[in-house]
């Protein structure tokens, strides 16, 4: 009975690999090896707002096991975290908190739009729903679908390892702004809001006026 060689069953990139570590001693510039380590030690902070959160809570669990990426480490505390999951409908009422979290986050920090919902608003035509959270906060990946597979948010993921892979390291320089930001913060890169003037004040309903009475798509405040 002859002996195989494991050698013959490896691709290319595992034998390159292997070839790099011969001898047990790795060379190479400290940013590489720096964006390696950070690539396989994701620690995303979970932001689950309507469906798609159960499709994330899938990936962490044994089926799917987002521990074969480095990247199970879920922590619902912005300091701990550099990897923010988006998945479901965000209100207006729910994007400065969304936004808060962003910001207590420490750099560097990606982002990831979980849903159609959270990617453009989705089916919810409506005024209390933001259209895309790049409209908030920038976002560096999108996953589309409702709700999307957990097979898609690890394909997301790994998207988001490449990203951290090709961003070089410089721990003394200002890190660019990086993602997708349609809004007008100007520290996300947006362009800031000008000045219109003085603006008319808003038309105030009274009681013995039918004319100006609100309707229920308005509401009585301007909604």
């Amino acid at each position: 009975m002859g002996m195989i060689s494991l050698g013959d069953h490896l691709d290319d990139q595992t034998k390159q690999d292997l070839d790099t570590t011969r001898g047990g001693i790795i060379l190479g510039p400290l940013s590489k090896i720096v964006d390696t380590a950070r690539k396989n030690s994701l620690w995303p902070m979970p932001f689950g707002l309507s469906c798609c959160a159960i499709e994330m809570m899938a990936v962490v669990a044994s089926r799917y096991d987002l521990a074969r990426f480095g990247a199970e480490a879920m922590r619902f505390t912005p300091r701990q975290c550099d990897l923010m999951i988006v998945a479901g409908t965000l209100t207006r009422k729910m994007a400065p908190a969304c936004k808060r979290i962003y910001e207590q986050m420490p750099e560097p920090k990606w982002v990831i739009a979980m849903g159609v919902c959270a990617t453009t608003g989705g089916m919810f035509d409506a005024y209390s729903v933001v259209k895309g959270i790049d409209h908030i906060i920038p976002v560096d990946v999108y996953v589309p679908g409702c709700p999307p597979r957990p097979e898609a948010l690890i394909y997301a993921i790994m998207k988001i390892q490449e990203k951290v892979l090709r961003e070089k390291w410089s721990p003394f320089g200002e890190r660019a702004v990086h993602g997708n930001y349609r809004g007008r913060d100007p520290n996300y890169g947006g362009v800031p809001t000008p000045d219109g003037g003085n603006k008319e004040a808003p038309e105030v309903y009274e009681e013995g006026n039918a004319g100006n009475k609100p309707t229920w798509r308005k509401g009585y405040f301007r909604g």
